[in-house]
């Protein structure tokens, strides 16, 4: 490993603070009782002499110093953000430690170190809230240095963190010189938090399903295949967890719902990433009509649990989550958007729609497909409000039921929002003879070489032949409404670690750009 001048002085320092008996990866635990967001918010002086945090014990790391003799300022940034201090020579090292202020702080700590401060809050001249430090321990020393933003004398900043591919490979540094980052995360936990409240508190139930599963169904995705060793058997990372919750219907639960990873091995782009977080609910006795409005009711709600408003500015537009929404059946929104009817075509008939649109298609596409990809390229960027997709043709959806007044179609919904999906729901197929005959067409457009056509799962058949009770359910892709509420425009921007090439490929891939 070859060591830029900077890490080399690091280590230096590391080593000289441990030769004047400094551990710099101290085991014993500091006792943080007050946070730099909290004491900016809270911090109190209006009569005189202040009451409040006048004994302080704060840690983080140490993001800039200004060393002046006797005395030094530096920045402190702990989990909620930076607050200065300032640190007096003869009062952290009185007497004849006074040579250790002037080794330890003024040459041995670098930008990075973690460090903890115990002292009290006042307000400078200059009228900045600040912490008097009284005792300073070294908590954790940096031996890679954090690329600090810097500005010109106009202001302009420069050797800034703002390369996407550097900032999703190292997390870590982003989340340290790019505060705004932490806020999507924290919104996005506000999210998920929210969802969850609003389920609870109507008696559904949180639970886990497999994430390793035998057969790879609920979806039309390619999975990713793995092999069990002791078993002897081939799994699959889930693509979805759909069949594992209606079988928790069939046992008797009444409303279940999962918040979970899945993964598709299918490609990536600015809102798709191979594992995502989905959340998938089931509620029995209800049906898809049921479903839109408890839908329009939980996103209302998350949005004003995150943002505060139940309208969000998104890509310059302003998204509106309160209800009701437009609902436009699938055949209206192509006929809308395209001046074609297709609802009375066949196979042959929507290839030629496709030619005649300038849809790509390939011979592995059966009517659903054909469908889909009409759909996804010439109506879905035109959905900008909340809007429902209703009543899908049946060869779309092999899990859905099929519609109470509309034969070839089903009760389905999907919702998109800014020309994308966000959430799918049916009235849930409970007809194991119908079921079993819509899996049988699935596993023909596989010998037909569609990776996405769902496996036949003689288990979840027989579930059914139980009895499931009439059920809607519901699918939510947390990664895109986590854009949506943070006004992020790529899903990498949403997930902490999203999956890239890794770095030893893109390095060679540039060689070969060069060579």
């Amino acid at each position: 490993m070859q060591l830029s001048e900077q890490e080399i002085l690091r280590r230096e320092n590391l080593q000289k603070l441990r030769e004047m008996g400094i551990e710099p990866y101290p085991a014993e635990a500091f006792e943080v009782t007050a946070y730099a967001k909290e004491i900016h918010e809270e911090f109190n002086d209006d009569a005189g002499e202040p009451l409040n945090f006048q004994h302080v014990s704060l840690a983080g790391r140490l993001m800039g110093s200004r060393v002046m003799g006797k005395a030094s300022f530096a920045e402190l940034q702990d989990s909620t953000g930076r607050i200065q201090i300032y640190i007096a020579r003869d009062e952290i090292c009185p007497g004849e430690d006074k040579e250790l202020y002037n080794t330890v702080f003024k040459k041995l700590l670098d930008i990075g170190d973690f460090i903890g401060v115990k002292g009290f809050a006042f307000r400078t001249r200059m009228g900045e809230i600040t912490i008097h430090v009284k005792e300073l321990a070294v908590l954790s020393k940096a031996l890679h240095p954090l690329p600090i933003v810097k500005r010109d004398e106009e202001g302009n900043v420069y050797d800034a963190f703002t390369d996407p591919e550097q900032r999703y490979r190292q997390r870590y540094v982003d989340l340290t010189v790019n505060p705004h980052v932490r806020e999507i995360f924290l919104k996005r936990s506000k999210l998920i938090s929210a969802m969850r409240r609003f389920f609870d508190g109507r008696g559904w139930l949180e639970v886990e399903t497999p994430v390793l599963q035998p057969i790879h169904g609920g979806a039309a995705a390619r999975p990713f295949k793995t092999f069990h060793n002791t078993l002897d058997i081939p799994l699959y990372l889930r693509i979805a967890n759909e069949l594992y919750l209606k079988r928790l219907i069939v046992g008797g639960f009444e409303g279940v719902y999962e918040i979970g990873k899945m993964f598709r091995n299918e490609g990536m782009d600015r809102t798709h990433n191979p594992e995502f977080t989905s959340m998938e609910i089931y509620v029995a006795y209800k049906d898809y009509q049921w479903m839109m409005g408890m839908v329009e009711q939980l996103a209302e709600y998350v949005a004003l649990e995150v943002t505060g408003h139940t309208k969000v500015e998104y890509e310059g537009q302003v998204i509106d989550f309160a209800g009701p929404y437009r609902r436009l059946t699938m055949y209206d929104a192509i006929k809308e958007y395209t001046g074609i009817d297709i609802s009375g075509m066949d196979e042959a008939a929507l290839r030629g729609a496709c030619k005649q649109l300038g849809v790509e298609v390939d011979s592995s596409m059966g009517k659903g497909k054909l469908i889909d990809e009409i759909f996804g390229e010439k109506v879905e960027e035109n959905l900008v409000q909340p809007t429902y997709i209703i009543d899908y043709p049946v060869e779309m959806t092999p899990l859905a039921k099929k519609h109470r007044s509309k034969p070839g179609l089903v009760e389905r919904f999907e919702l998109f929002v800014n020309g994308k999906e966000i959430a799918n729901a049916y009235s849930e197929l409970n007809d194991p003879i119908d079921q079993r005959q819509r899996l049988e067409d699935q596993l023909r457009l596989a010998e037909r070489g569609d990776f996405e056509a769902m496996a036949m799962d003689e288990d979840f058949l027989r579930a059914l032949e139980y009895g499931m009770p009439p059920t809607s359910g519901l699918g939510i892709g947390i990664d895109r409404l986590a854009m949506l509420l943070t006004n992020q425009h790529s899903i990498q921007e949403v997930l902490f670690f999203p999956q890239m090439r890794p770095e030893k490929a893109k390095q060679q891939e540039k060689q070969e750009e060069i060579g």
